[in-house]
């Protein structure tokens, strides 16, 4: 799912819209295919491929009253033998005047992982104009025992949507993400703070294109810390609505 309040990169994406007029009552409903292509899959600015290419594509359903739900599914590469993702999630949006809301709950899975990964979270957002604001709380987990993605962790964010012209756009995000078990013996250092940017084209037919910058606040010795972890990372998207 990943792209309503979870600030990440390659979810959610433009999709073919099948109109359904449901009589007497003729109440519309929406379903919607998407697929992408991305040169890295980042997730809250941090790799879920390697830094390999992933493809992706969602399957989502929308209702006139506000209520949607979805899958969507990406290929990943943990360093096991873990080869894919999906994500099924449910909820509601809406405006009020000027104000948009979006809350909703959606489900992580990794259904060939070698060890039990799935998890949980509660999502909310609110909107005004170009800028929002959001947060993800993980409510279910299968991990075992203290580590991440528990019970209890918490991401927030902010982010901005500029429109500009000749079909470009700008977006930006700023969040954290707050682990429950940070500092634990068995789990070291792992809260950080991550910014997200991206410039897109909407190409009509040939589908919307972005270049993607990504940097994370987490160092080498970091419980998500690599060599390079605290580099700022580039990437390219594409999608497409059939």
């Amino acid at each position: 799912m990943k792209k309503h309040i979870l600030a990440t990169t390659g979810k959610f994406g433009l999709g073919l819209s099948v109109v359904f007029l449901m009589a007497p009552s003729l109440v519309s409903a929406e379903v919607s295919t998407n697929v992408s292509v991305v040169s890295n899959y980042f997730f809250r600015s941090v790799t879920q491929t390697d830094g390999a290419t992933a493809v992706q594509g969602g399957l989502d359903y929308g209702h006139e009253s506000g209520f949607y739900a979805g899958a969507w599914g990406s290929n990943v590469d943990f360093g096991d033998d873990t080869s894919y993702e999906l994500d099924l999630y449910a909820g509601y949006s809406g405006t009020v005047e000027a104000l948009g809301y979006d809350f909703g709950y959606v489900y992580y899975a990794y259904p060939d992982a070698p060890d039990d990964i799935d998890f949980g979270e509660v999502y909310g957002e609110l909107s005004y104009g170009l800028i929002s604001a959001g947060l993800a709380y993980t409510t279910n987990s299968d991990v075992s025992g203290n580590g991440l993605f528990v019970e209890g962790d918490l991401y927030y964010y902010a982010s901005l949507d500029v429109p500009l012209e000749n079909d470009f756009s700008f977006g930006l995000v700023v969040g954290f993400y707050d682990f429950k078990d940070d500092k634990e013996a068995s789990v070291g250092d792992a809260s950080y703070g991550h910014v997200s940017g991206n410039v897109t084209k909407d190409a009509g037919d040939f589908g919307t294109f972005s270049v993607n910058l990504e940097y994370a606040d987490i160092d080498a010795s970091d419980a998500l810390g690599s060599t390079n972890s605290d580099d700022p990372k580039f990437w390219l998207g594409w999608s497409k609505s059939f």
